[in-house]
Parts: structure tokens; sequence; C-alpha cells
């Protein structure tokens, strides 16, 4: 079974479309954890009012929690979960009706990766990524937090909750400590549709070519935390 984890945040205006993608996928074993985590709009009434029209059939998990943050509302929702794989799935993101099947039969075919990750859409920009590169990995952050993981192989500390960009950054490198792997997949399964998910996806002709943007220098100094947490300071 794979666990679908959904951290929600003021997401009144696109949680249904992430829920009706999940509804329309064609792999069926799943579980849906949504993590409310102290929305201030509709987002509760919302989903309330969705999953009472499509009366669905599969699992769906409703929780509050005082706002802490993606990362805390992502292990909150971890704990809840019960699948053997597991996907972090932001509010704002729309899966294509083969995403799950396709990056479960990823994992199943290459046994020796530890998550699944695929190009992607954000608004009309394509994000096609490349082949796992564990050099490229520790110099910049370029795999989604919306990849498949192997719940054995999720770090035991989970999410880092201190930490306010490049959180999934910083957990591919906690797995990749751990020796654990990832497994492109060139399709593109999922788009994005704000850009409010994507702290770690500040495209990277901006760090080249505007280094003096208050933005870029943020970002900068983000990644530099990082980097010395897991000692790849130059």
């Amino acid at each position: 079974m794979i666990s679908v984890i959904i951290p929600l945040y003021n997401g009144e205006k696109t949680v249904i479309d992430t829920l009706q993608s999940l509804e329309n996928q064609s792999f069926q074993d799943f579980e849906v954890i949504i993590i409310n985590d102290g929305s201030t709009d509709d987002s509760e009434k919302v989903v309330a009012d969705y999953l009472k029209k499509i009366n669905s059939t599969r699992s769906y998990y409703f929780y509050n929690q005082a706002n802490r943050g993606a990362p805390a509302a992502r292990n909150h929702g971890f704990k809840k979960s019960q699948g053997e794989y597991v996907l972090f799935c932001d509010a704002d993101a729309v899966l294509s009706p083969s995403a799950l099947a396709t990056m479960r039969q990823a994992l199943e075919d290459n046994p020796e990766a530890s998550y699944a990750y695929s190009s992607f859409n954000w608004g009309k920009k394509l994000f096609k990524l490349d082949e796992f590169n564990p050099e490229r990995l520790k110099k910049m952050p370029y795999i989604h937090s919306l990849s498949l993981i192997r719940r054995q192989h999720f770090p035991a500390s989970g999410w880092d909750e201190s930490l306010k960009k490049f959180q999934d950054w910083d957990l591919w490198l906690a797995m990749l400590q751990d020796g654990h792997i990832g497994i492109w997949i060139p399709q593109v399964l999922f788009k994005i549709k704000t850009g409010g998910s994507m702290s770690s996806w500040l495209p990277a002709f901006a760090y080249r070519f505007f280094p003096f943007l208050k933005t870029v220098k943020k970002y900068k100094a983000a990644m530099k935390i990082i980097k010395q947490k897991y000692g790849l300071e130059n």
C-alpha cells in the first residue's frame, strides 16, 4: 500500500484538484492522510465537502494541528501512515493518472533504489531533471519532494522541522548519508499549480546571473546551512 501524505495550509483554492487527481489514479491500493497545518482559510470545510460529495471507497484521514510548518505536518502524517511506500504530496500538486503506478513499478524494478522521482511541470515550465547523481545532489537540490519513498528507508529523524527552506534537499542528503539512492523516471508525472511549495526550485540561472538579488541571497544562505550540516562546504 502507498500512503499519500498531504500537508495542508491555506490550500482551499488548489487542494481539490490535488485530491481529484488522486481519485483518478490507475493504482488503487493507497490511503490519503491530510494534515491541516493551522489553516486560516476554508481548507478544512472545502476538503470535508469534497469527500462527502464523492463518497470515495478509498481511505481518507484528516487531522488538525497548530501551525508548525510543512516539515512538522509531514512528520505528523508519516506517524499516522501505514503504507509500505510513502508519497509526500503538496496541496498544489496535480498527479497524472499513472503517477502512483509508475513510481511504484520503478521501485519494484529497481530494488537498489530507495525512492523514485520524476520530471514535472511547474506552471508552463518543464523540469526534466536527470539520472540520479550523488555528486550533483551534494551541490544543488534538483529532486522534488513529491517522490515515492520506501518506508523502511525513510530517515528515523524524519523531516528537519527547524529548516525554513530546502527541506526536501535535506531529506535526500540524509538518505544519501545512510546509503540510500533514488531512481529517475523521465516521464512527467505531476504538475505544480503555484509557486508556494517550490522553495527549493529557484531557477539555477538566478544564482549565476543575479547573485545580488535579495531572494537569491536568502537561498544561498539557506544552502550554506544545509552544506555545513552535511560537511559539504568546499
